[in-house]
């Protein structure tokens, strides 16, 4: 229906297209759609809570552009929200100090887990100390999500709030759990160059990487303030008004106050103490994600603390100069290496894109003859380059197996082992003939392999990362003159690439202290599994006018059941393991 409707009329007025909107990406019709769906939903608002009359427009000094910008940007808030700008910077400041508390304090407010090591929140301490109000307020039962991480992230202060505060880049650095991301509109600019006092409401869709979790859609305000010469927070909080007057079905999670306190440790570190509170609609969770939802750990602080610290820790290698040699071999300059990381950075954003359970995808489920539950979406690529053109179909199904997230990890890595489940590989030998480190664990790493067979030779693309939450192992086969020109420092921006891959997290069946401790005797003590995300891509088409037959679908299908069957019989866990 989406394709008829892209095909058939213009996204933002409904008018017939014209052949010059051939020359759109996919995503632009995408993002298209969205505002006018937007755009749609702030008539509708308008419409239904006319009873709220447009406010004065106040002369703070929190300036948003010129004064036509000001006072749509009030209207907004007073028209729709009934909320005036001074309360909504009152709300952000209450925030900013709650979070400054929950930041620093510790017993009897944060109490640390014996059996896991991780910090809980004593909730009646919680509302004694901030006379928290029961929110309920006749909604549907809601459950309290709270957690905190501290560490250190290699980073300079400036570049960090930045990456906060610009939409995109925010976007950027937490490309597996953010699925789409929007300002909606800049209450106060702040003060250059810093955005120090800066307010904006803000919307963000959460995911995890598998279609079986659904997303978490939050409205929030975001402020960015300096405490002190070398301290800084960035707190988030979701506003009642807002949500009352918006549609009942995005309402599912809101944010209480949650966000980074940052301290400057010279030197281009930070150390940031994460907060994450959320208060979410309480619905049906998949089996499987149960356990690593409802603990709160997938979309705690630690998910978010470990993802940044992976990401700031990929930049540092990406603007080295001085790379030791054995961080990069198989590439000649600093050139190639700088072209094969965007290249391997790309391809794994577009996998994080790819396999959520985000409103971008339409998934139908099928099941394998081998009874795996798998889903399956379709899109078609008109003119983006950076992918084939034509009709992509992925598919994508998440199983247990009693296998430790390190050694699963480690299996999937190992170019030495792809035979054993890879079908392309036709059990052929695997070499890597680069291999560059993008972080201290070796585990995070790209590397460009081949394949050789009777017939031809295949070059695969492999960009492996894992931290203290998850680890992923994405690849791609690639065009083998286009990579030799990468390899020698081209620009990679045009190379089409198709990523598959593997998403790796421990089961959240925590029965131990996070510590490295001699294996236990008991034979009936859980040992940790893994939650495996497997995701096939493949071009079913090459004319992007093509139908979705049912022989493509078959074949995803089957490509995915012989990989998992492969992967448990090389790790010895056929039985009851899915």
């Amino acid at each position: 229906m989406r394709e008829t409707i892209n095909k058939a009329c213009c996204p933002n007025c409904g008018m017939a297209t014209t052949s010059k909107d051939g020359s759109m990406t996919t995503e632009e019709q995408q993002l298209r759609i969205e505002n006018a769906k937007l755009k749609a939903e702030v008539e509708k608002l308008r419409t239904v809570i006319g009873k709220y009359p447009p406010g004065p427009a106040s002369t703070s000094s929190c300036s948003a552009g010129n004064d036509q910008e000001n006072r749509s940007s009030l209207d907004f808030y007073t028209g729709i929200f009934g909320l005036e700008k001074s309360r909504i910077m009152q709300i952000a400041n209450q925030a900013m100090e709650e979070l400054k508390k929950m930041a620093t304090a510790g017993e009897p407010l944060w109490v640390r887990s014996v059996e896991t090591g991780r910090e809980i929140l004593n909730y009646d301490e919680y509302v004694k100390e901030f006379s928290v109000e029961n929110s309920s307020n006749g909604r549907p039962k809601r459950s309290i999500e709270a957690s905190r991480e501290t560490g250190v992230v290699f980073v300079d202060l400036p570049r960090l709030v930045q990456s906060f505060m610009d939409v995109n880049q925010w976007k950027e650095m937490f490309p597996c759990i953010i699925s789409k991301a929007a300002t909606v509109d800049v209450i106060c600019n702040g003060e250059a160059p810093n955005k120090n006092g800066a307010v904006q409401l803000m919307f963000a869709e959460l995911q995890m990487l598998t279609p079986l979790v659904l997303t978490r859609e939050v409205y929030f305000v975001r402020y960015c303030k300096q405490l002190s010469a070398e301290q800084w927070a960035i707190v988030d909080v979701s506003i009642d008004k807002v949500e009352e007057n918006i549609d009942e079905s995005l309402v599912k999670c809101r944010k209480r106050p949650s966000g980074c306190f940052i301290e400057d440790k010279s030197n281009g570190h930070c150390k940031v103490t994460w907060v994450e509170h959320l208060e979410c609609q309480k619905s049906t969770v998949h089996t499987l994600y149960r356990t690593v939802v409802s603990s709160g750990l997938a979309f705690g602080a630690r998910h978010w603390m470990a993802t940044l610290q992976l990401q700031c820790e990929r930049l540092v290698f990406f603007m080295a100069t001085n790379v030791p040699t054995k961080d990069s071999t198989g590439v000649a300059t600093l050139a190639g290496r700088k072209s094969i990381l965007k290249l391997a950075q790309r391809m794994t954003w577009s996998f994080c894109h790819a396999i959520g359970a985000s409103s971008y995808h339409t998934w139908n489920k099928v099941s394998s003859k081998t009874g795996e539950d798998i889903r399956v979406s379709s899109r078609k690529n008109l003119n983006d380059p950076g992918e084939p053109l034509g009709v992509i179909v992925c598919a994508v199904s998440s199983v247990w197996l009693p296998v430790s997230p390190n050694l699963l990890f480690d299996f999937l890595r190992d170019e030495a082992r792809r035979k054993e489940w890879d079908i392309i590989s036709n059990g052929g030998p695997v070499q890597s003939i680069a291999n560059l480190a993008k972080g201290q664990d070796r585990g995070n790493a790209v590397t460009i392999q081949t394949m050789k067979s009777k017939e031809n030779s295949v070059w695969v693309l492999q960009d492996s990362c894992t931290n203290a939450f998850e680890s992923m192992v994405v690849f791609a086969p690639v065009d083998i003159t286009g990579m030799k020109s990468v390899i020698t420092g081209c620009d990679s921006s045009n190379m089409a690439i198709l990523p598959s891959g593997f998403s790796i997290l421990p089961d959240g069946l925590e029965s131990r202290p996070l510590v490295i401790t001699s294996r236990h005797e008991k034979s009936n003590d859980t040992d940790g599994g893994s939650l495996l995300t497997i995701a096939v891509q493949i071009l079913t088409n090459s004319s992007p006018t093509a139908k979705l037959t049912m022989e493509s679908v078959e074949s995803v299908n089957t490509l995915i059941s012989c990989t998992l069957r492969n992967i448990k019989t090389s790790l010895q866990c056929e039985d009851g393991s899915s």
